[in-house]
């Protein structure tokens, strides 16, 4: 198999690489029969990952552990099938980033209930969200920069061979780049902040016409409404696929890289959990600051952080979410409704800070740039607006990740991030329990500044005990 078809067009030339590709369809079949009853999308994730190291490590054995495995011919031929799967996943991700942004801006906009004190809910809410997201960027950034995560001793290089520098700009012309004058151009270019801001435009402008022109323009609410399940369907489609994406991606990491890339994965996954233990301190403090006692706060949340860090999903918990804020903490509901909703689509300081943050800062160092001051400023604006359109499902930390990547001029860097990815499981439980923790520490500073927190409730720690349990276990 030395001739031209075979070792340059088919990328088939060795018995290994054949075996290799064989063991792999044998593992994904066996993924995908994994009974539905018994084995939770958690559990087979969490096998993939397992079944993907291991796979890795063969791969290193045979070849023997060499300092360069890809000038190995079974090894390169090997992980180019591999990445068909993995990058293949990768790109179908990517894929929803501009449309998911879009149109849950838009959907979150004119879903907004009338209430008299609308004006003000709104502002507060996105000035906290806002607020908080941005410390959460800062924090996930200088954890970051501290423990150096994705510092390599060389240079990893971009796919076409040669390092992308980033190109630096002034302060003005960054804040000028955001808004869109062509959001066409603002969709090729990836430009994710100027995709918010005309989003929003069109949101409150079809919200506005809603109140005198309603039959006119409910055709558009019932498309938006409609776009909005379509794609998280998409998305939920996409994301069932990950166990079977992470073997390959796993398996590609160790076999390419080595076993000095799981001790630099291991770093990541331990500054993630340290920056969200620290956030979450951050926003008892925030709520102290209220005049708010923390410690009722976190034990009132207790039963709701479990769920949130056992089920992963933002979603999954909103009803709970809701029950906890008006039963438990004593919130007016609608400030317990638009608050935990829009925290389930916008904000997330697990998801779209903390974590884009840590990846930027990954993948920054993996490529053998400085993390600058331009740097820290450009992720903070771009992760914390950008954060308004990453919807609360299972998996799409990753969507977040892409946005941070493109909107900080590291999008052709995106696959140094495989490595994250096939670990996703084991960092996504403290992701979503951030998430869901923020939106209550949002809505309580929101509802107490608005001045209609029922303190009593609040105060009284039997207060929705009842409740919050039946509603939990319907």
């Amino acid at each position: 198999m030395n001739n031209v078809f075979f070792k340059e067009f088919l990328k088939v030339s060795d018995i290994k690489t054949i075996i290799f590709l064989a063991i792999l369809v044998v593992i994904l079949f066996g993924l995908n029969k994994l009974p539905k009853k018994k084995f939770s999308f958690s559990a087979k994730v969490m096998i993939a990952t397992v079944v993907g190291l291991i796979l890795g490590l063969v791969i290193q054995f045979v070849a023997g552990f060499p300092n360069n495995p890809m000038e190995l011919t079974f090894v390169a031929e090997t992980t180019l099938w591999y990445s068909l799967l993995g990058g293949g996943f990768i790109s179908l991700i990517r894929m929803l980033v501009i449309p998911l942004v879009m149109v849950s801006i838009i959907h979150v906009i004119i879903n907004m209930k009338e209430d008299a004190k609308l004006g003000d809910l709104v502002k507060r809410t996105l000035v906290i969200t806002l607020t908080m997201v941005a410390v959460s960027v800062t924090l996930g950034i200088f954890l970051g920069k501290i423990f150096n995560v994705g510092h390599v001793e060389q240079a990893i290089v971009s796919a076409n061979g040669v390092s992308k520098i980033r190109e630096v700009k002034n302060i003005v012309d960054t804040l000028k780049a955001l808004i869109p004058a062509n959001p066409v151009e603002a969709m090729v270019n990836l430009n994710i902040v100027g995709l918010v801001i005309f989003s929003a435009i069109v949101g409150v402008a079809a919200k506005r016409m809603s109140k005198k022109y309603m039959d006119i323009v409910s055709p558009f609410f019932g498309l938006i409404n409609a776009m909005q399940k379509i794609i998280v369907s998409m998305a939920m489609s996409i994301i069932k696929w990950m166990p079977l994406a992470v073997v390959p991606l796993l398996a590609n990491t160790i076999a390419q890289k080595g076993i000095g890339a799981i001790v630099e994965v291991s770093k990541f996954i331990l500054v993630l959990y340290l920056a969200v233990a620290l956030m979450f301190v951050l926003q008892m403090v925030a709520v102290a600051l209220f005049g708010l006692n923390p410690i009722t706060y976190v034990k009132k949340c207790v039963s709701l952080l479990i769920l949130a860090f056992t089920s992963r999903s933002s979603v999954g918990c909103l009803p709970v979410t809701i029950a906890t804020l008006t039963n438990k903490l004593g919130v007016s509901e609608s400030t317990a409704s638009f608050v935990g909703s829009f925290g389930t689509t916008a904000g997330m300081q697990g998801c779209a800070g903390i974590f884009p943050a840590l990846t930027i800062v990954f993948v920054t160092n993996m490529s053998g740039h400085d993390v600058d001051l331009t740097l820290i400023v450009m992720s903070i604006i771009v992760v914390s607006i950008s954060s308004l359109g990453i919807a609360g499902i299972p998996g799409t930390a990753t969507m977040a990740a892409s946005v941070g990547l493109s909107g900080t001029g590291l999008a052709s860097l995106f696959p140094l991030v495989n490595p994250i990815l096939a670990i996703d499981p084991i960092i996504d439980m403290p992701r979503t329990m951030l998430n869901v923790i923020g939106s209550v520490t949002n809505a309580l500073m929101v509802d107490k500044s608005l001045g209609q927190i029922n303190l009593s409730i609040y105060n009284d720690p039997h207060a929705g005990n009842e409740t919050t349990a039946t509603e939990e276990f319907e």
